[in-house]
């Protein structure tokens, strides 16, 4: 008997199975790599919502714990994944300016934002006014970060590398089976896969397609993420990633060339310089109507739960509600209404 099956891994397992070896919990994880938000993900975190200059959800509060979270995890893997990057806003108008000079003013947001506006130095850039910075944001290498955790589970002998197949799911009252396998507790974290599990495929998970392209552009020199309509992320080497498209009526996991064509058409508003696309990448964003996570424990099996619907910003919100469930689960804490599945026990 062990005490947790997880399936799925992306930045809702993770958290979920760290937050398991830190109480020092058996588990087993199954993972099929078919869901890529995660690992195509930017990176980025960042407390600011910067098309409306409003804080995110919770920003202070995941923030902090988050990164608490992510530096246990250097120190577990042995490698450094977080880098301090600023994050610049460009502004279109003057208006937008006297706007981001409102928001510095209020209380939520007054250690975020800067009131010091910032100059563009960078020719490669044509931008006709000036930045507003972002603080305490920086860059989570999510795809290194996912593959080396991935490493460490496999030598523990505690990964499978396969699809779930939901219909040798055995539930009794006090435990499951899957495959011989006992366990007190079975947690899943499969992001947009979710529609196919039968036990959760009734919560309203919207799913929301982003893609982005990866560019060599050796006269950016950029050091600093920009975000204009879209974000440009210096990756080192002369490489940055820029993105991402929202499509919630493309539900497939290729890349498209319609997605690539609006992101350059964006990008060459305002970068003067050549480039070269080296990559692209897309994934489905667990996405929901009401912009809150699906966390909690199914109607019907007590030892059944779910992580999911993280959204875009899954790298604050995936330590935090990775918490909220172990203490559910193991502490039989309630649940917040605006997180919790009985929200949509009607369903």
């Amino acid at each position: 008997m062990i005490d947790y099956i997880v399936v799925g891994f992306g930045l809702a397992g993770l958290a979920f199975v760290d937050k398991l070896e830190n109480n020092n919990k058996s588990y087993t994880v199954y993972e099929n790599y078919s869901e890529k938000s995660s690992r195509v993900a930017g990176g980025l975190y960042n407390p600011v919502i910067l098309k409306r200059f409003t804080a995110a959800w919770l920003a202070s509060e995941q923030l902090q714990l988050a990164l608490s979270v992510y530096k246990g995890i250097e120190d577990k893997l042995g490698e450094s994944i977080i880098s301090e990057l600023a994050v610049l806003r460009r502004f279109n108008s003057v208006e937008e300016q006297n706007l981001w000079f409102e928001a510095c003013d209020k209380p939520i947001l007054d250690r975020f934002l800067s009131s010091e506006l910032v100059r563009n130095e960078n020719d490669a850039l044509d931008i006709s006014f000036h930045y507003g910075k972002v603080k305490h944001t920086g860059r989570i290498n999510v795809k290194r970060m996912l593959s080396l955790y991935l490493q460490n589970v496999e030598k523990k002998k505690k990964l499978m590398k396969e699809s779930f197949q939901y219909d040798q799911l055995v539930i009794t009252e006090d435990f499951i089976e899957y495959k011989g396998i006992k366990a007190r507790n079975i947690v899943f974290s499969e992001g947009y896969g979710v529609r196919n599990n039968p036990f959760f495929n009734y919560l309203p998970l919207i799913g929301n397609k982003g893609e982005y392209i990866t560019i060599k552009s050796k006269r950016l020199k950029l050091e600093e993420a920009v975000k204009s309509s879209i974000f440009i992320i210096p990756l080192g080497d002369d490489l940055y990633k820029v993105g991402a498209t929202y499509n919630n009526q493309d539900k497939t996991p290729n890349t498209t060339k319609s997605a690539k064509e609006e992101l350059q058409s964006k990008l060459e508003r305002f970068l003067k310089v050549d480039y070269e696309v080296v990559d692209q990448e897309a994934g489905i964003r667990p996405t929901t109507r009401d912009r809150r996570p699906l966390i909690g424990t199914h109607p019907e099996h007590k030892n059944m739960h779910i992580i999911n619907g993280l959204g875009s910003r899954g790298i604050l919100i995936g330590p935090y509600v990775a918490e909220k469930l172990y203490d559910h689960i193991e502490k039989e804490k309630l649940l917040d209404k605006e997180i919790d599945i009985k929200r949509f026990e009607k369903l």
